[in-house]
């Protein structure tokens, strides 16, 4: 179960790593598409108007993909920000305490947000809403994106509640599960 775990939050770091490699390729696409325009120009000839249409909100949405879907990878890597401020001026035995009490409240708010986010995407399919931009996307593709990202941290973060309470790892902080 724990490398089923684990091939699943690498399978979302993968998936966010894919979509800021999309990203770049778009940018590279567009800065040399303009780059050779402006150099038929300057040698007499037409530009061929190689631009790529609606490319800023097309990288906004990539752009969430990345970050939702990397979410649950970048928790058990230790990536996350942690204020440890209040950790450090407890006693080593409420750190454990204090970490599962932290990740339920993580879990909780990521829950509550996950639940509206795909309502949310939900409502945009029957409602048949469209980005605003050069090229209309549906937003419930965004909107799933997002929804699909909270759900894997969720996971994560119940999967770390899970071995805090049964005592597999005693923090948080990069520290791997044990098998």
């Amino acid at each position: 179960m724990r490398r089923a775990l684990d091939a699943f939050y690498k399978l979302g770091g993968a998936l966010s790593a894919v979509h800021l490699t999309l990203i770049m390729v778009l940018i590279v696409a567009q800065v040399l598409g303009r780059v050779l325009d402006k150099l038929l120009g300057w040698a007499g000839f037409d530009a061929l108007g190689l631009n790529v249409p609606g490319l800023a909100e097309i990288a906004a949405f990539m752009l969430l993909g990345a970050t939702f879907f990397g979410l649950a990878y970048t928790f058990w890597q230790g990536g996350h920000i942690r204020v440890t401020l209040v950790l450090q001026y407890l006693p080593k035995p409420l750190h454990r305490v204090m970490d599962i009490a932290v990740t339920l409240v993580a879990a909780s708010i990521t829950g509550f947000a996950a639940w509206h986010s795909a309502r949310l995407a939900l409502d945009s399919l029957d409602y048949g809403d469209l980005s605003i931009g050069m090229v209309p996307v549906p937003l419930w593709i965004p909107q799933a994106a997002m929804a699909l990202g909270l759900v894997w941290l969720l996971i994560a973060l119940l999967d770390a509640l899970f071995l805090l309470v049964s005592g597999r790892i005693t923090q948080l902080k990069n520290e791997a599960p044990q098998e």
